[in-house]
C-alpha cells in the first residue's frame, strides 16, 4: 500500500515530532518515519493512529487516483509572493465524525455572506474549551442563539451576540453547543 503519509504531515506542518506525540497512546518520531518510509508496514491499526494526529481520516493517508489534493503554487507572505522550493499540495478539508455547520446568511461580525462554520458539539462539561470564542447554543422552539462565550457561572452560559448594540444573554443549563473550528469562506 503506498501512503501519503509525509506529504499529509508536511501540508499540515508537522513535524515527526508533532505526529509521534499527538499518536495515542504516543510513540518515537523514529517510529512515524519508518511508516513514512516504508521501512515498516503501515497497518490498519497504525493508519487509524497516524490519520487521527493528523486529524484527517484513514484514506486520506492512501495514495489513490480520485483524490482531489491542490498543487501550492506559491507562498504567500509579507515579502510577497514566491515559488516553493519543493513540490507540496494541500488536502482539502474533511468533515470529522459529529460535526455540524452553520451557513452565513447575512454578514454579521467577522463573518460574510456564504461563509461556512463547521462546528464540533460540545457537552455540558466541554464548554470551558469554547471561552472567549463563538458558540451557537440551542434555544426552545427550534431557536438558536450565536455569540462570544464571555464567562461560565455554574450552569450559566455569558454571550454576547455579534454586531454593534447587541446586548449580553444569558443561558441556563442549555444542552449542547455548537463550537466552530473551521471557516470554509469563497473568495
Amino acid at each position: 500500500m503506498i501512503t501519503r503519509i509525509r506529504e499529509v504531515r508536511k501540508a499540515k506542518r508537522m513535524t515527526l515530532e508533532d505526529v509521534a506525540g499527538a499518536c495515542k497512546p504516543p510513540t518515537t518520531p523514529q517510529t512515524i518515519g519508518r511508516l513514512e518510509t516504508g521501512t515498516r508496514t503501515v497497518s490498519v491499526g497504525w493508519l487509524n493512529r497516524i490519520a487521527d494526529a493528523l486529524g484527517v481520516t484513514a484514506a486520506d493517508l492512501v495514495d489513490h487516483p480520485d483524490r482531489s489534493d491542490l498543487d501550492v503554487l506559491a507562498h504567500l507572505s509579507i515579502d510577497g509572493a514566491n515559488a516553493p522550493r519543493r513540490h507540496s499540495q494541500v488536502v482539502p478539508p474533511t468533515p470529522a465524525a459529529g460535526q455540524v455547520a452553520i451557513l452565513v446568511t447575512g454578514a454579521v461580525g467577522d463573518y460574510r455572506t456564504g461563509d461556512e462554520l463547521w462546528c464540533d458539539r460540545l457537552d455540558p462539561e466541554d464548554f470551558g474549551r469554547a471561552l472567549n470564542r463563538d458558540i451557537l447554543i440551542p434555544r426552545p422552539a427550534g431557536r438558536f442563539i450565536f455569540g462570544r462565550l464571555l464567562a461560565r457561572d455554574g450552569g450559566k452560559l455569558h454571550l454576547q451576540p455579534p454586531g454593534a448594540g447587541s446586548r449580553q444573554a444569558v443561558i441556563t443549563d442549555p444542552a449542547w453547543a455548537a463550537l466552530p473550528v473551521r471557516l470554509i469562506r469563497s473568495l
